[in-house]
């Protein structure tokens, strides 16, 4: 069975850095790419980040993280990573790490985690 676990979030100051955590179990993690997305209270889900399987050579990023959020991956630990730079208050929401096929749609992803919840303080 396939289980993600989050981790790293927290509250910080707007400016401020996290770096969320994905460990990943169950099948290949190096077969599948990884995703993040995030929800805001009465928001939907969004995209956030995603990287490709195996070297993780391709990352893409939602238009509102770019330059701000960086995405990564360890296959050695089963492990994905947010490092988080400059966050600011609209970035507060719990965010989902998940894997799949990849894309920057939900439905590209096949496995979720329980959430990680993130506040920015302005």
């Amino acid at each position: 069975q396939v289980q993600l676990v989050e981790s790293g979030g927290g509250l910080v100051q707007a400016g401020g850095s996290l770096r969320l955590s994905c460990a990943a179990s169950g099948r290949t993690f190096s077969s599948y790419a990884m995703g993040w997305f995030r929800q805001a209270p009465g928001k939907e889900r969004e995209f956030v980040a995603g990287i490709s399987w195996w070297s993780g050579r391709s990352t893409y990023y939602a238009d509102s993280v770019k330059g701000r959020f960086t995405i990564s991956r360890d296959n050695a630990k089963n492990t994905a990573y947010l490092q988080m730079n400059s966050l600011k208050p609209e970035d507060t929401a719990v965010y989902y790490c998940a894997t799949g096929p990849g894309g920057s749609y939900s439905w590209e992803y096949d496995y979720w985690g329980q959430g990680t919840q993130v506040t920015v303080s302005s």
